[in-house]
């Protein structure tokens, strides 16, 4: 039985200077794992790290999907794309050909099948960098926990998509709080309150494993839900500034308010979680997705018993009102650019850094969080993290049976608080 006392015990960050062999020649060769919006973006990151950097494979399994992120990169990194027509993939199984080629893999795909590339890719030896959240269920979460034991062993590096953790004016902050400038902590507050996002009706003769591919934010087997898969960034902080100490319990609410049409899957528009300390410590989070006039906020909060402290994404980070040190902090560099110029130069001078551990914490307060808002049922920890719920099936191809199906009149089972029972 995994205990929270255990769990802590298995996550300490690594960030070593064990030494281990680099590429043979000056190139670093990175293979790109899901070609959409955001794995464009890191993919472009990635190459703008090094001009020696050289993307030679790609694999989405969504028509044109692959080719479009090839169009947009080669036109931002002349010299740098080189992946020809043979090592353009699209099918889910060609990750493997994709891993061969390549000593860094970008596993940018949607986060169910986030565990298992990640322990896929951990085997073939490969550096990696890859999206948060780093599952959508705890037996997910175990699997990252173990192959990141494993990454350890081979003195890889794993990079995750919490940019905040390399942003300079979050790291100050964070540090200003653990100097214990807003004294000891008493409670915090966590927001991603943002605007709605429609869902993808169903194609004519479309199969239901790819509409669900093709719509995947909207099924909780693929996305976690949005307080997994968006407001997982605000649960980072939280643990950072707790410094890796998870929650005891969780209980919150949510629902669907505006989300009423078929498209939009089993997943809810907000959700309110309140997470207990063992200590007394309280964090209070909200996340909705409901759009319209409702007030947007995505921002972190921490009080203690000097005062509070606020940090944002809009720039404003404050200590008691003030400015930290006198002076307005502005983050002058691009995080999502930085925690990718540490990846590539770790890399080439032997370094390791492991975000895998704390990626998991994160991911697995959100998983809490979503059970106790799916049930409305009391959470704890060890229930959460020991749950047997298992969402998302391996090797995933067009023929793989999706995990939930519509009704005969195409709406597909959402949690009911108060009824729906924790696995």
């Amino acid at each position: 039985m995994t205990t929270r006392r255990s769990f802590l015990a298995t996550t300490a960050l690594t960030a070593a200077t064990h030494a281990f062999a680099a590429p043979k020649d000056n190139d670093i060769k990175i293979a790109l794992i899901g070609c959409g919006g955001r794995g464009t973006g890191a993919c472009n990151q990635a190459l703008s790290a090094g001009s020696t950097i050289k993307l030679v494979a790609v694999v989405d399994p969504l028509e044109g999907k692959a080719q479009a992120a090839l169009d947009i990169l080669k036109g931002k990194h002349e010299g740098q794309v080189d992946v020809p027509p043979d090592q353009v993939f699209t099918n889910f199984e060609d990750y493997t050909k994709a891993f061969a080629l390549a000593d860094v893999v970008l596993i940018t795909t949607p986060p169910g099948p986030r565990p298992f590339l990640f322990e896929q890719a951990v085997k073939a030896g490969k550096h990696v960098f890859m999206e948060k959240p780093v599952a959508v269920d705890a037996a997910g979460v175990r699997r990252v926990l173990a192959a990141s034991e494993e990454a350890k062993k081979k003195k890889l590096n794993v990079t995750v998509g919490f940019q905040r953790r390399y942003q300079p004016s979050y790291i100050d902050m964070i540090e200003r709080i653990h100097a214990g400038e807003i004294g000891d902590l008493v409670f915090g507050r966590v927001y991603w309150n943002g605007t709605s996002r429609a869902g993808f009706p169903r194609l004519p003769g479309e199969s239901e494993m790819h509409y669900q591919i093709r719509n995947w934010y909207f099924f909780t087997w693929m996305s976690g839900d949005h307080i997994l898969e968006q407001h997982c960034h605000n649960l980072d902080v939280a643990n950072w500034v707790m410094k890796g100490v998870m929650p005891v319990s969780a209980v919150g609410q949510g629902g669907r308010q505006v989300r009423k049409a078929k498209e939009n899957g089993t997943i809810f528009d907000h959700h309110t979680v309140e997470f207990a300390y063992e200590n007394g410590m309280r964090i209070l989070s909200q996340c909705c997705q409901i759009g319209g006039k409702c007030a947007k906020d995505v921002s972190e909060h921490f009080h203690g018993t000097k005062g509070a402290a606020d940090l944002a994404n809009s720039g404003k980070f404050l200590i008691n009102g003030q400015p930290p040190g006198g002076k307005r902090l502005r983050n002058k560099e691009d995080p999502y650019q930085l925690e990718h110029d540490a990846l590539f130069e770790n890399v080439r001078t032997g370094k390791v850094r492991n975000d895998a551990d704390y990626a998991a914490h994160s991911t697995m307060m959100g998983v809490m969080g979503r059970m106790a808002t799916y049930t409305g049922q009391v959470i704890t920890w060890e229930q959460a993290m020991n749950s047997k719920e298992e969402l998302v099936p391996d090797n995933i191809t067009w023929n793989t049976e999706p995990p939930v199906k519509p009704d005969t009149e195409g709406w597909y089972p959402v949690a009911i608080p108060g009824t729906t029972m924790p696995v």
